[in-house]
C-alpha cells in the first residue's frame, strides 16, 4: 500500500481503503466492539456536562483516550486532546463535543426502554465521545500508522452560549498545520454536513424604576416594552431561500405578580445561510425592540408619566457568533467520506448546519460533520432517545474517513 495520496479523489481513496487488510481488521474490530461502545456511551452520557462545567466529563474522557493508547492533555479551554502521533506535523483531528444543552442539576441516568436508551444527552453528544474513543482503540491495537498526525479530541462549549470557544482555541492553537477536521455529533449516517450555517445569539436587557402594581401604574414596565418589541419582531418576513429563521428562547424578568418590574431580559437565536440576510434580521430585531421601547414610553406619557420618559434602559449583549463557511466540491475530505459510503454501502446527502465544523470552515480548512452511527431523537429535550441498532456503521464510516485522509503508511 502506497502512503497518502496529496491528490485525493473519491477514486484514490476507494483503492487506499479497498487495498490494505489492515483497514479490513479496523472494521472487523468495531463491529466487534459496537455493544462494548454502547456501553461506554452509557458511562459518559451519566458524567453531567451542562453548559460551562464540562469538568467532571473531560476528566474521564482523558482517562479514556489514555487507556486507548494516546498521549492526552486537556489544554487551557478544557478541550480534552489525544495524540496519535504521525510521521508528519500535518494533522487530522477528529473531534465530538463533550458539552449538553441541559443545565445543572438535570437527571442524566440513562433508561432503557427495549433497545431504546434514554436521557438527556444520550445522543447528542454520548454518541459522539464514545465514537472517537473506540476508534483511537481501534487504531492503536491494529498497530495502524499514519502519515498525518491524528488528534482524538473532546472539546468544550459547541452548545448554546458556549459559542464554539473549545473549537476556536483549537483552531488557534493548530492552524498552522491543521489539514482536515472531522467532528462527530449525534448519530445520522444519512447525510454529510458540509456547509456551515450562520448564526447570531443575542441577549437583550431592558432596565426601568419598578415599583407597585397599584400605586405606581402607569411607570414604563420592561416586561411590556420587551412584548411590544417581541410582537413586532416575530411578524418578519423571512426567506424560504437563502432559508433563514429566528427564535425567542428565554424570557425572564419581574419578581412578583402585583410587582412592576424593575428588569426584563430575553434571548433570541438568529440563524441563516446567507450572511447578508443574517445581518438585515438582526437589524430588525433591534429596531423592533427600540419600536417596543417607544411604544412603552408614549404609553407611560399617556397615563400622565411624561417625567418618565428615559426611565428605560436598553442593553444589547451579542452571545455568540456562529460564522458560514462550505467545503468545495473537490475537497479530498468530501472524496474520502464519499469513498468510505461506498465501501460500506452507505446513501447520504450533503446538508447545512451549525456545528464545531463552522469554525474551521470559515477560515478555510477544510471540515465536516459526521454523525456516529445508530438512531436517535428528541435532541435537546429531556425525552432525548438513543437506539444502537447498526451503529458499526457510523463508526466504520468515521474511521475510513480519517484513515483515508491522514494516509496509511506502508
Amino acid at each position: 500500500m502506497t502512503a497518502f495520496i496529496p491528490n485525493l479523489t473519491r477514486k484514490t481513496a476507494a483503492a487506499m481503503l479497498q487495498d490494505d487488510a489492515r483497514v479490513a481488521h479496523i472494521l472487523e474490530f468495531l463491529n466487534a466492539n459496537a455493544s462494548a461502545t454502547t456501553e461506554e456511551q452509557i458511562r459518559i452520557t451519566e458524567i453531567a456536562a451542562p453548559p460551562f462545567h464540562e469538568g467532571a466529563r473531560a476528566a474521564y474522557m482523558k482517562q479514556l483516550l489514555a487507556t486507548a493508547g494516546l498521549r492526552v492533555d486537556i489544554d487551557a479551554t478544557g478541550n480534552v486532546i489525544g495524540e496519535f502521533a504521525g510521521t508528519s506535523q500535518d494533522i487530522v483531528m477528529l473531534t465530538a463535543h463533550m458539552d449538553t444543552v441541559f443545565p445543572a442539576g438535570t437527571t442524566v441516568n440513562v433508561k432503557r426502554d427495549g433497545n431504546r436508551l434514554l436521557a438527556p444527552g444520550i445522543s447528542d453528544n454520548g454518541t459522539g465521545l464514545a465514537a472517537i474513543a473506540v476508534i483511537a482503540r481501534s487504531f492503536h491495537e491494529m498497530k495502524i500508522r499514519t502519515k498525518n498526525t491524528i488528534l482524538f479530541v473532546a472539546d468544550v462549549g459547541e452548545e448554546g452560549e458556549g459559542n464554539l470557544r473549545g473549537m476556536r482555541a483549537l483552531v488557534d492553537a493548530y492552524k498552522k498545520h491543521l489539514k482536515y477536521v472531522i467532528a462527530i455529533d449525534g448519530s445520522a449516517t444519512e447525510y454529510i454536513t458540509t456547509a456551515a450555517l450562520a448564526s447570531r445569539r443575542i441577549e437583550i436587557t431592558l432596565s426601568g424604576p419598578g415599583g407597585h402594581s397599584w400605586s405606581d401604574f402607569g411607570v414604563p414596565n420592561p416586561i411590556h416594552a420587551l412584548g411590544r418589541g417581541i410582537a413586532r419582531f416575530v411578524s418578519a418576513r423571512v426567506p424560504e431561500s437563502p432559508r433563514t429563521s429566528f427564535n425567542v428562547g428565554e424570557i425572564e424578568g419581574g419578581s412578583s405578580v402585583n410587582s412592576i418590574p424593575s428588569r426584563a431580559q430575553m434571548k433570541v437565536d438568529l440563524r441563516s445561510e446567507s450572511e447578508a440576510e443574517l445581518a438585515k434580521l438582526e437589524s430588525f430585531l433591534r429596531e423592533s425592540i427600540q419600536s417596543g421601547i417607544d411604544e412603552e414610553m408614549s404609553a407611560a406619557r399617556d397615563r400622565g408619566m411624561a417625567g418618565n420618559a428615559s426611565m428605560l434602559d436598553l442593553k444589547i449583549n451579542v452571545l455568540g457568533v456562529r460564522p458560514a463557511g462550505e467545503l468545495p466540491e473537490n475537497s479530498p475530505l468530501l472524496a474520502a467520506v464519499l469513498a468510505a459510503d461506498t465501501r460500506l454501502g452507505n446513501r447520504s446527502r450533503r446538508e447545512r448546519s451549525s456545528t464545531d465544523a463552522n469554525i474551521p470552515l470559515s477560515v478555510g480548512i477544510p471540515a465536516i460533520s459526521l454523525g456516529a452511527g445508530g438512531r436517535s431523537g428528541g435532541a435537546h429535550t429531556l425525552e432525548e432517545w438513543y437506539e444502537p441498532t447498526n451503529r458499526e456503521l457510523g463508526l466504520q464510516r468515521v474511521a475510513l474517513t480519517v484513515l483515508a485522509v491522514a494516509g496509511l503508511e506502508p
